[in-house]
């Protein structure tokens, strides 16, 4: 089988490594890649929110599968694209990555589905917006409407700020908080058939403690000893498969990766958020932990045969996974800085720790960093506390000037904080 992974991230790069792995996967192809994922795929160069271009290349490399997997191409349309050109896709159409695209969309497929989630109100004035903040209460939860590289969500105590963030947005979602832990759980589905994966939780404030502004997440681990054992269940039949009932209903079939954003409160389960592709960094862990080979899954969720694929396999070993980001991130980062280390971990470290590459790019021999998060670096053990202490570890041995990252990762749920 000939894939083709649209994207240049560290979650594209644990999907390439996991295809890679695949003896069924003969050529591996991404676009455009990073430096780290030339090392198990061949790059080419494309414009990622082109769908015609997507397509094009494609067809250029005769691919049996394309796997997209950034929100950008998702909601641009790019699956649909590439399905139209005759290639099969695993990645929702740009109707149904609205689940992810507009917040609003999202609690409207909620509330038709009957999936519990947090009480909200779409605001677009600030009136609106005043009224919304006064019902609900500090804490206050601002969501931008749109998509925002995960960054366009502010909790927060304080009123000015909270509303500040929503008068800068054209549309956003103003809800209740949700207390209790957060999990993440991912879903193949190829828009009848839903397919869970194992849970994780990620991180998101940029400081120990969960001090800091928010981010795209700082890290992850999988599995969760704390939770309910019933968990994965109960989330499929009250969340999963009635939102992919929903929009098979609604005429706009969700084919791909469904991404339940979860709270475990008081008053039981409820969903944050959606997103309508893997997520980054669970996605390092989850795979990480999964035995059955991806390619054959993704191929039966793009070609509508998911109902044959057997129960899935899983590692019974822990993941954590800790990402070092660049100076002044989740601001505007520095970029240009070299790294230094990556092939100490590989030989020291591998094969039960490895460095994820996302903000990456190759300067002659150099590797240099080129984003807000530049690595994943991912390890597995017997439990939480191995596996942390192996990330910690290779992270330990990774030179980027300015650098930061969270030491906290994973220390709660392995009993160590």
């Amino acid at each position: 089988m000939k894939v083709l992974v649209i994207g240049g991230g560290a979650r594209e790069h644990a999907l390439c490594r996991s295809l890679s792995l695949d003896p069924d996967v003969n050529a591996l192809y991404c676009a455009p890649g990073n430096a780290g994922i030339a090392e198990v795929a061949e790059l080419h160069p494309v414009d990622a929110l082109n769908g015609t271009a997507v397509a094009r290349l494609a067809a250029e490399l005769g691919v049996d599968l394309v796997v997209v997997g950034p929100e950008g191409p998702l909601v641009a349309g790019v699956a649909d694209s590439v399905r139209a050109a005759g290639i099969l896709c695993f990645g929702p159409s740009a109707a149904a990555a609205q689940l992810e695209g507009s917040k609003a969309f999202a609690k409207d497929v909620m509330a038709a589905a009957g999936v519990p989630t947090a009480r909200s109100h779409v605001c677009t004035t600030p009136e609106e917006v005043d009224a919304a903040l006064d019902a609900f209460g500090a804490p206050y939860v601002v969501k931008d409407d749109g998509l925002a590289a995960g960054k366009g969500v502010v909790v927060t105590e304080d009123l000015a700020a909270a509303r500040a963030h929503a008068l800068s947005c054209s549309r956003v979602v103003i809800e209740e908080y949700l207390d209790g832990p957060e999990v993440s759980l991912f879903a193949i589905t190829d828009g009848v058939t839903v397919l869970p994966l194992q849970p994780a939780q990620d991180f998101k404030r940029a400081l120990d403690g969960d001090e800091g502004p928010n981010t795209g997440g700082m890290g992850a681990y999988s599995p969760l000893p704390w939770a309910d054992p019933k968990l994965v269940d109960e989330v499929m039949e009250l969340v999963l498969q009635p939102t992919v009932d929903e929009l098979r209903r609604r005429g706009t079939p969700f084919a791909g990766l469904l991404y339940a954003g979860l709270a475990i409160t008081g008053r039981g389960t409820r969903v944050i958020e959606f997103n309508a592709r893997f997520g980054d960094p669970e996605t390092q862990v989850v795979l990480a932990r999964l035995q059955t080979p991806l390619a054959g899954v993704l191929l039966r969720a793009a070609q509508g045969t998911l109902d044959t694929e057997p129960p899935l396999r899983w590692s019974e070993e822990a993941a954590v996974t800790v990402v070092v980001a660049s100076h002044n991130y989740p601001e505007t980062p520095r970029t240009g800085d070299p790294i230094e280390g990556l092939a100490e971990v590989a030989a020291e470290d591998g094969p039960d720790a490895y460095v994820l590459h996302a903000g990456t790019r190759r300067e002659g021999a150099a590797v240099v960093s080129a984003g807000g998060r530049v690595l994943s670096v991912t390890a597995t053990g017997s439990d939480l506390a191995q596996a942390r202490e192996k990330a910690y570890k290779a992270v330990a041995r990774i030179r980027l000037d300015g650098s930061q990252h969270r030491t906290d990762i994973a220390a709660k749920a392995a009993g160590l904080r």
